[in-house]
């Protein structure tokens, strides 16, 4: 059967009586009592200071290069375009000063970062952590220095139980919401026997169980699934030939670049010549490189919205927020990646926090971080003192690999 027809889009920006509005409605009742006016900003760098301090570990070098430099280039971006005019907390007007440090994709430095950041550079917020071990290490020293971490990666433990998870929040949507939009895309195209190649770690965790359920939900058979190696390296061949073996008529790949470009041409070296689908760790440059780019024509991700060039044209505040941040990527990068706009995010809630918490305080924060409804750059997020996985399922879209780029799906 044919796949969906490609057609334009518009993101819609409607507001209906969703569980995004009934949050609304308890964050007002929530923040009232808040109400102290902090306007004096004292956060723990003390209260002569007029900058808001946020720190990075990224992902600059390894396995998650590919993700964390994207990170990095967003963060500068939206620093910038804040220091233009400054950042209103109180009656005070900050600049944010970023502090970023290169994990190397290692979850043991990525902690020693944390802990740096939290006590010797005194930041007041801390956002990285691209892949799933890298953010885990960095949680317990969040919780332990009481420091808001908001983190980029794609594991569905970072935030739960949230009794000890108290100062920690993710962007990336939840595996469930995404599992739960492949599955009835691959049962839509008249396929009813899947393979799966998941990651080794939380994400591939993750991806795992919300596949297993999604797929079941839709009628649809797992046939087999198999790990990835944990090196871009290795020989991903023969995790690709036990799934094949088992002749399914579709491949799901869950994992972040560079592995999902890397497992999409083992599967095409040993013959697969089915259908592939990505879950949305893999957009990024690296999934549509020149090595890559013949192994995923045609392949399908989901992603938040945001990856769609239609998104140009939206002329709300955050439609315009949107394109500001987009053109002022390609002006300095060449071209636009659907996962940079988390970073910027990240920061924009830092942001937000602060003016409508007027302080810089670390407690504040993460009061008015864990009861923001907002319209990101990404896509839609909705905290709150119970769930601080904020990535609404609503802002997700399907794409598909045309001529080495991505296209919205209808």
């Amino acid at each position: 059967m044919a796949g969906p027809a490609v057609e334009a889009w518009t993101l819609s920006e409607a507001w209906t009586l969703t569980r995004r509005g009934l949050l609304a409605a308890a964050a007002t009742s929530l923040l009232a009592a808040c109400g102290r006016d902090d306007e004096g900003g004292a956060g723990p760098r003390g209260p002569g200071s007029t900058e808001l301090v946020v720190g990075a570990s990224l992902e600059l070098t390894g396995a998650g290069q590919a993700l964390g430099v994207l990170q990095e280039r967003a963060l500068r971006i939206t620093a910038d375009k804040f220091n233009e005019q400054g950042v209103p907390v109180g009656n005070l007007r900050r600049t944010i000063r970023l502090v970023v440090r290169d994990n190397a994709s290692e979850p043991r430095l990525a902690a020693q970062h944390a802990t740096e950041l939290a006590t010797r550079e005194n930041v007041h917020a801390l956002i990285g952590g691209c892949l799933a071990e890298t953010s885990l290490a960095i949680i317990p020293i969040a919780q332990q220095q009481q420091v808001p971490f908001i983190s980029f990666a794609s594991a569905d433990n970072l935030t739960v139980p949230l009794a000890q998870r108290t100062y920690i929040f993710k962007l990336t949507p939840d595996s469930r919401d995404v599992a739960r939009t492949l599955a009835p895309l691959i049962r839509s195209q008249g396929l009813e026997r899947v393979g799966l190649l998941v990651t080794t770690g939380g994400h591939g965790d993750s991806g795992l169980r919300a596949v297993t359920a999604a797929l079941k939900a839709a009628d649809v058979e797992l046939v087999r699934s198999a790990r990835l190696p944990r090196a871009e390296n290795a020989d991903f061949r023969p995790a690709a030939r036990k799934v094949v073996d088992a002749e399914p008529e579709a491949v799901i790949i869950w994992g972040t670049a560079p592995f999902s470009g890397t497992a999409a041409r083992a599967l095409r070296r040993i013959g697969y010549e089915g259908r592939l689908f990505f879950d949305s760790g893999a957009v990024a440059e690296d999934t549509l490189s020149e090595t890559n780019a013949p192994a995923v024509e045609g392949a399908y991700a989901v992603h938040p919205s945001s990856l769609g060039s239609s998104s140009l044209t939206n002329t709300t505040p955050a439609g315009l927020d949107r394109r500001d941040f987009i053109y002022r990527y390609i002006h300095l990068h060449g071209s636009f990646s659907g996962f940079a706009p988390y970073a910027s995010d990240a920061l924009r809630l830092v942001v937000n926090a602060a003016r409508l918490g007027k302080s810089v305080d670390r407690g504040r924060l993460r009061a008015y971080l864990g009861n923001q409804i907002t319209d990101g750059i990404a896509g839609a997020y909705s905290f709150a003192p119970i769930r601080h996985g904020g990535m609404e399922p609503d802002s997700l879209g399907v794409f598909t690999v045309i001529s080495g780029a991505w296209s919205r799906v209808s």
